[in-house]
């Protein structure tokens, strides 16, 4: 995986560093776009059976998901839970709107939502807000203090507006590899 550095520091704020890389697309021949699609599928799978699925040697399957992983492509296993099942029922979309913009506000806020551990996922956004967070809770009242004890807590927040899920129609981390 080859990466390419844009930019390294800020000559106005000389104790931050940040390093935005963009990653350059790795070449992907047809098996290992089927290895891909059968790991998505089933990131238990053996070895053996994996090479059986795609058409080729156990050792030859074996090198490829390395070089795969080791390139970046594969950046981990995990195993999916019920959120349900484990008491966080509650999902809320949650729209935050910065008072203002600066390097220093924008990379204390990700710092923080990021070590939040109801968040499951932050995205920095174009439109009516900043950032748009995935938040998993138990039931409102756990809400209710995710917000009075973190997001409110957050300095230069100007607005919070909350978005209920009613039902989940897709959730999926499965990439089209075709």
């Amino acid at each position: 995986m080859q990466y390419s550095l844009i930019n390294d520091k800020i000559p106005q704020y000389p104790l931050i560093n940040i390093r935005c890389y963009q990653m350059k697309q790795v070449d992907l021949d047809k098996l290992d776009r089927r290895i891909l699609d059968a790991l998505q599928h089933d990131g238990r799978i053996s070895n053996q059976m994996l090479a059986e699925q795609v058409g080729l040697s156990p050792a030859a399957c074996w090198r490829r998901v390395r070089a795969l992983e080791e390139a970046g492509v594969i950046t981990g296993y995990t195993a999916k839970l019920d959120p349900e099942a484990m008491g966080q029922g509650l999902c809320v979309l949650v729209n935050l709107s910065l008072q203002r913009h600066t390097i220093d506000s924008t990379a204390e806020i990700e710092r923080e939502v990021s070590s939040y551990p109801e968040v499951l996922q932050c995205f920095a956004v174009t439109g009516n807000a900043d950032f748009v967070l995935r938040v998993v809770v138990q039931d409102m009242a756990s809400y209710d203090r995710f917000l009075n004890e973190k997001i409110f807590t957050l300095k230069g927040i100007a607005q919070v507006n909350s978005n209920f899920a009613l039902r989940e129609i897709k959730n999926t981390l499965t990439l089209p590899v075709a």
